[in-house]
């Protein structure tokens, strides 16, 4: 994320730790070439537009413990770390609340031009009610809602993507003096609740047409929605039990929505800690802790479950803070733990100081390779959205030792697949298929279509 703390507060004030850099390109830079270096698929960049001001009734905790806060654009860091790479995609995360689809439509397809089709987009609906006040709203639209919303807004975008520019209307007829032939470009005559696009797109075809669409909705609207839209979806579950489940769900609304199940990549949040041995993996990981934020971890635990942890002692026992979010939430951190104990408030600090929602594996490279394949092969998830305890140096340690593992095992390639990051991640064409979502749009008479395959959910932060 384009700000300090991400998913562990407190850890920026680790001596190795780089995070408050975040305002730089060369930290970015030197950010993508590193995770090329190791093979990565992409680096997922989340946003929130809003502050975290549920914990004590203000953002005052948010700011002292900057967490996700400041926080700058994401979409300004991508040109500069395409530059330097050559095969590195970039998920990014935009909001549908607060921007009209149609300049929207042509930032991204900006972005997939000059990164040659590198592009993702992780569509989230927003859940922070400050972003909504500061848009001049009361409060964010109700759940559901937002995603009726959202509905619409991608329907707009795919006119835009898929229907307006036909793949060969850019002609560059010096001869005749034609760039473009009017005759193939569309304008797509929306008129919707929401919006009405009565024009054409401002952008030629970009490689991949519609950017790859990751997307992150854990509630049964959200998974219906990710199942109709997104190639790549990215969950959080704190125990393998919980992740198994929440991966068959998602295959089953896949097949509901017409799709194969196993059309999107999955993949599931997780921090490592590792080193050369499994002593100094747990000696750093005991170091970590030190620094992590007791409050900056609940002023994240505040903003996702809409509880204010403030009003709570530390040592109060779970079961007495009234809320169906947080006993559900912490019924499943409970099944991560051995002990058995009833939690108190200060257990749910413990457990999001380093890593936010998901899990933290601790150990050698070997230990981590291991436990990886373990969580690919008892929970049917795809693949993992890592997040870090120190920026760059959690990326540092598994390049350094859990790739050459994995590798070892023959489990992991670094060799990129050439093409555009939809061709990379699946293996087929670089444009979208023909029956996303089962719809065909029909565009100033000519034949313009949205994704077969399933697009991506996206952030590492929960969508409540």
């Amino acid at each position: 994320m384009n700000c300090v703390a991400h998913q562990s507060p407190g850890l920026w004030r680790h001596p190795d730790d780089r995070s408050w850099d975040y305002n730089t390109i060369d930290y970015w830079v030197d950010l993508a070439t590193l995770l090329e270096r190791g093979g990565f698929d992409g680096l997922f960049i989340a946003d929130v537009l809003g502050t975290y001001d549920v914990y004590a009734g203000t953002d005052e905790a948010a700011i002292r413990q900057g967490a996700q806060i400041p926080v700058n654009d994401p979409l300004l860091l991508v040109s500069a770390m395409a530059h330097a790479t050559e095969h590195l995609g970039f998920g990014i995360t935009t909001g549908t609340g607060f921007e009209h689809p149609y300049p929207f439509a042509r930032r991204l397809s900006t972005l997939d031009h000059l990164t040659r089709g590198r592009v993702g987009w992780n569509v989230v609906t927003g859940y922070l009610p400050a972003a909504a006040r500061n848009m001049g709203e009361e409060d964010q639209l109700a759940h559901d809602a937002r995603y009726d919303h959202a509905d619409e807004y991608l329907t707009v975008l795919y006119k835009l993507w898929e229907g307006s520019w036909e793949r060969d209307a850019v002609r560059r007829d010096r001869a005749r003096g034609v760039f473009a032939d009017p005759a193939k470009v569309h304008h797509i005559g929306h008129r919707g609740e929401h919006f009405s696009v009565p024009g054409i797109h401002l952008s030629e075809p970009s490689p991949q047409g519609s950017p790859v669409i990751y997307q992150a909705g854990a509630s049964p609207r959200g998974r219906r929605f990710a199942a109709q839209n997104a190639e790549a979806i990215f969950v959080a579950a704190p125990t393998k039990a919980i992740l198994r489940e929440v991966v068959s769900q998602i295959r089953d609304e896949l097949v509901t929505a017409g799709r194969d199940p196993y059309d999107a990549r999955i993949y599931t949040l997780l921090t490592i800690i590792t080193d050369s041995t499994p002593e100094a993996a747990r000696a750093k990981a005991t170091e970590y802790q030190r620094y992590a934020s007791d409050e900056g971890s609940l002023v994240f635990m505040s903003g996702w479950m809409g509880i204010d942890l403030a009003s709570y002692d530390l040592d109060e026992p779970i079961g007495n803070v009234e809320s169906n979010a947080i006993q559900s939430a912490v019924s499943a951190f409970q099944q991560a733990s051995d002990s058995g104990k009833e939690w108190s408030v200060r257990d749910i600090a413990a457990w999001g100081g380093i890593g936010g929602m998901g899990p933290v594996l601790i150990g050698s490279g070997d230990e981590i390779a291991e436990s990886l394949q373990e969580w690919v092969t008892e929970t049917d998830v795809d693949g993992f959205n890592v997040a870090y305890a120190i920026t760059p140096g959690s990326f540092e340690d598994i390049v350094t030792h859990v790739v050459p593992a994995l590798e070892r095992r023959g489990v992991y390639d670094r060799t990129y697949t050439p093409g555009t990051l939809r061709h990379k991640l699946f293996g087929r064409g670089d444009h979208l298929p023909d029956n996303h979502r089962g719809a065909t749009y029909r565009v100033g008479g000519s034949r313009s279509t949205i994704d077969d395959s399933i697009r991506t959910i996206g952030a590492l932060t929960p969508t409540p």
